[in-house]
Order: C-alpha cells, then structure tokens, then sequence
C-alpha cells in the first residue's frame, strides 16, 4: 500500500535540522512512499536540506513561532488545505519538552487525517492515537534528535542499518572561490536571534583578531541583518574574511562544511556545522538545557558556564546583569579550544612573527 507521512517541526532552521534522523526513520519504513514536512518560515528551509523529505509546506504557528500569526479561521483554513492537498495517511508531531502537540493535533484530527502520533505530558483523549508521556515513556533529559526518534519509534518507525543517527543535509552550494582560496580557515559565527545566546561581541572580535595573528585564516558569517556585527568582528575585513549578509542556508552549509573549526553560539549555524560534520566550539548559554540543544553528534568544545543564574529560564534577553554564564568565558579559551579541535592549526601559529602570536 502506497502511504504518505506528514512530519510537523513548527519551530526553528535548528529545531528541523535536529528532527532530521527521525525523518530518515519514517522515510526508511517500506510501505511509506513519501514524506511531506509541515513547517514554519523560518524552518522550511533546512527541511528542503533534509535526505528524505519529498515535500515542504509552510505554516506558521500561532502558539510556537515567535513571530506568531493570529489564529483566525482563515490561517486555520490555511493549514487545513494544506493537508488536503497532501492527504497523508499518518501524521507525527515532533515538538521540544516545552512545547505541545495538542493544538496542531486538534486541526489535523478535524482535517481528517486519521493516524497521529505525539509526546504529550497532558492527557491527548482522541487527538492522539499514538501518545508518549514524557517522564513516562520519553526520557525528559536528552539530545532533541533522540526525543524525536523516540516519538517516531514509538509510532512504529526506526532507522535503518548502517544509519548512525547523526545530522545530514545537502551541501548543494559550491565553496565560494574566496573561501577555497584560503585553504584551511576557521568560521566565526557572532550572531544569535536571542541576546541571551550571544558572547559579547568585542570578545569575538578580539578572538578573530587574535587567530589572524596566529596566521590562521578566518570566516565571520552572519546573516543580511548582522552586517554591521560581522564588519565589526572581522576588523572591517582586516582581521577575517567579512561574509556578514552573503550566506543563505546553502552557502553558510558550504562554507561550514569546508571549516577546520566552527565558533558559535547555542543557535542554528551550530546545528549546520553538525550537520555537516564540522567540529565546534560551542558558546553555549544555558538558558536551555546543554543536554538538549549541544551540537550533536559530532566534536566539540563547550564554553559557558552552565550552572549560571539563569539555567533553564529560556529567556531571550540575560535575566542576569553582565550575562555571567557567556562574560566568563575568555577570547584565550575559546582560541585554546579551536586548536584542540584542530591541532594541526598549531602549526601556523608556531611559524607567526613573534610579535604576533596568541596572547602577546
């Protein structure tokens, strides 16, 4: 019987990434033929990066998204011809610890698709034929790809032989000429959507700065709104090539995939870095849990002091004067880290004019 499957990720560029193994498990399933992605905006596009995703509709939710849209009956229409147009035969709802299935389980029940599956610490009744109970079922404390392929094996979908469960996308953009130009480099990513996630930025520059000197060629990326972050950072280009609003999801893919070392903060380029399987240095703050959201599967080195006043809070702006948990961690830390991920880096270093090294 041909079957096609509906996968809901409502949040984040990261947060689709994430879901990407579970996606890969229902793809894998024999009897399933498709696998269509419900997401919002500002995930579509890592779903189209995704192996195994056939299909991506766009819906942004009222109770997920932060740019929430009103919830009208017209958006409700919206996502009800949606899934008339797909017409799946089963639909599974990922969502994070903090977020329910319930609402978008309810339209989808009302649209008719007939099998739904979810975690929900809240009692689903009829919306929900297949329901983990976190804390019960689900383990609370693990990496976000792991919850989703709970969710998925709880429906019936595991992954295949010889799938190791890490990240994937395509890389289908080419490496820019300038960046293969470099050789060896390192990316430095200073922005975050939350100010809570964000290492000062004098301390990225002075990181940029200091790896330069080191002669070690350096990438800072950020998107078309962080311009004059990355100009910044990257000494106005003196210190590190500027790609400061010159990378959309495909480049920034290539250009992180081409990197010895990826310096980021807890936000979706990290997520692409280990999609890509790039090693990390990771500036996390500890406004979400470590456990959950850390660069998965892949290298990395976490900064950040993640038993700081604000653990736990998801707040987007430090609730804290000075932002303790990130103001800790120093530029020398974080270039120590980059060589101990990438120790052949060393090397560069120990033939720069002495005036240069790091920390001189």
């Amino acid at each position: 019987m041909n079957r096609r499957l509906l996968v809901a990720r409502l949040d984040s560029l990261g947060d689709v990434l994430l879901c990407g193994p579970a996606v890969r498990a229902i793809a894998a399933a024999p009897d399933v033929d498709e696998v269509w992605m419900l997401c919002s905006s500002i995930g579509a596009e890592a779903a189209r990066a995704l192996p195994a995703v056939d299909e991506v509709r766009v819906w942004d939710s009222p109770w997920i998204t932060v740019t929430a849209p009103r919830a009208t009956r017209a958006h409700l229409a919206a996502l009800d011809a949606i899934v008339a147009e797909a017409a799946p035969d089963a639909a599974v709802i990922l969502t994070s610890f903090h977020q329910s299935p319930l609402p978008l389980a309810l339209a989808l029940r009302l649209a008719g698709v007939p099998l739904i599956a979810g975690a929900s610490v809240d009692h689903a009744g009829t919306l929900l034929d297949v329901r983990l109970r976190p804390g019960e079922d689900l383990v609370e404390d693990q990496p976000e790809p792991a919850r989703a392929l709970a969710i998925a094996a709880a429906a019936g979908f595991a992954l295949p032989p010889g799938d190791d469960g890490r990240l994937r996308m395509r890389v289908d953009a080419p490496l820019p000429a300038e960046l293969a130009a470099l050789g060896t480099y390192v990316v430095v990513h200073p922005g975050a959507a939350a100010p809570a996630r964000r290492w000062p930025t004098t301390a990225h520059a002075e990181v940029v700065r200091m790896l330069h000197a080191a002669g070690v060629a350096v990438v800072v990326t950020g998107g078309p709104e962080e311009r004059e972050l990355t100009a910044h950072v990257s000494g106005a280009g003196r210190h590190g090539l500027d790609r400061g609003g010159r990378t959309g999801l495909a480049e920034l893919a290539a250009t992180l995939a081409g990197a010895a070392v990826v310096v980021v903060g807890n936000t979706g380029p990290a997520h692409v870095a280990a999609a890509v399987g790039t090693p990390v240095v990771s500036l996390f703050s500890p406004v979400v849990p470590s456990v959950r959201w850390a660069p998965y599967g892949i290298e990395h080195v976490m900064l950040g002091d993640q038993e700081a006043p604000c653990r736990d809070s998801r707040a987007r702006e430090c609730p804290v004067p000075g932002h303790p948990c990130l103001a800790s961690v120093a530029p020398v830390d974080v270039v120590d880290a980059v060589f101990a991920l990438a120790p052949d880096l060393r090397g560069r270093a120990a033939t720069a004019p002495a005036r240069e090294q790091v920390g001189a």
